[in-house]
């Protein structure tokens, strides 16, 4: 078996970087120019970068074979938050982009970005948030009518809002606040899926340190609306054969993921992945001691279900590092990390 090495301070590097820009989704383009610049910096001369119109980026290099195309993804797009509507006292009511519960964000800074481009912080707090003032503030219900941004600017109407540029539609960012731990913990928001983002740059890295190419000619689409539910849904070569989604492995109570191994799904709420692909991949891992856990997720979608409902007749399967609280203030380990960049080159190579 090829020797690989995984440069874990480099992955880890690159995913701080990328955690600290924010991408909700439908607003990820400063994301992706990023993801773009790091693959090229790699110095790997035969891979090819196109930005699709939807705004997701195509990655290819060209394999030792081409008869069986392959297929990685991963998505750059997060959670957000957007201005449904000027409040009368200047504050903003909200909408949420994709899904998490209110009190995952309660108290929570963001940054609006306005249309016109400027960025005002603030912080999402309830509407009755003091409990010096409303003895029911622990009591009041957390959802799109009872939660605000509280704007750091001296405004209390809505034309002194709308005098900043702030309208409805604008994004509003929520803070990553991204920390690495000298236990080898990374606690941030969007890991789900920019870990995932990472451990394919690892992988790449991998592979080119060790001066080797993947066995196939494989398309890495890094998608921009998964959170939406049809990031990858195209963009692939028509005659793809095998796709490995890459995102979170989801844990909590019942579940058997980790946040020390790589995450094997085999079946989420829509359904079972493909049980060739699993197999190999389960197999891959085996050969090379990779760490890993078979899971099943009842409450998740991917984009390599985008791909398969929107016509995709490839294999599919999904792997990613564990992740805690997920949608939430989210937590992996190095570890985890690591062993998924590793089964990714090992499957490259394969």
């Amino acid at each position: 078996m090829s020797e690989l090495a995984i440069d874990l301070d480099r992955t880890v590097s690159f995913l701080t970087e990328l955690l600290n820009i924010p991408s909700p989704t439908g607003c990820a383009a400063e994301a992706i120019r990023y993801v773009e610049r790091e693959f090229q910096a790699l110095g790997i001369p035969t891979l090819t970068f196109e930005t699709q119109p939807k705004g997701a980026l195509a990655i290819t290099w060209p394999g030792e074979h081409s008869n069986t195309p392959r297929g990685l993804t991963a998505h750059v797009d997060t959670l957000g938050l957007m201005v449904k509507e000027v409040k009368d006292n200047g504050r903003l009511k909200l909408t949420q982009l994709g899904g998490f519960m209110w009190n995952a964000v309660e108290f929570e800074g963001v940054t609006i970005q306005t249309h016109g481009g400027q960025r005002y912080r603030g912080t999402v707090v309830p509407v009755k948030a003091s409990v010096h003032v409303h003895r029911d503030a622990g009591d009041l219900p957390r959802n799109a009518d009872t939660m605000e941004v509280r704007i750091d600017a001296r405004v209390s109407s809505a034309s002194d809002t709308r005098a900043l540029g702030i309208e409805v539609g604008d994004y509003v960012f929520i803070d990553p606040r991204v920390e690495v731990t000298d236990t080898g913990f990374i606690r941030s928001r969007h890991l789900d899926d920019k870990a995932g983002v990472a451990a394919i740059y690892g992988a790449f890295l991998a592979l080119k340190t060790a001066g080797q190419r993947p066995a196939q000619t494989v398309t890495t689409v890094i998608s921009n609306y998964e959170e939406v539910g049809h990031g990858a849904a195209v963009g692939f070569p028509a005659n793809l054969h095998e796709l490995v989604t890459i995102d979170m492995a989801a844990i909590g109570e019942g579940q058997n993921s980790d946040e020390f191994s790589v995450g094997i799904c085999v079946k989420d709420a829509g359904g079972p992945y493909h049980i060739d692909l699993t197999r190999k991949l389960r197999t891959l891992a085996d050969e090379a001691d990779i760490p890993y856990q078979t899971d099943i997720y009842p409450y998740y979608g991917s984009d390599g279900e985008a791909y398969w409902r929107a016509g995709g007749t490839a294999q599919v399967a999904l792997i990613g590092p564990g992740v805690s609280t997920s949608h939430a203030y989210e937590r992996t380990h190095t570890d985890s990390l690591l062993h998924s960049a590793h089964l990714i080159a090992r499957y490259l190579l394969s």
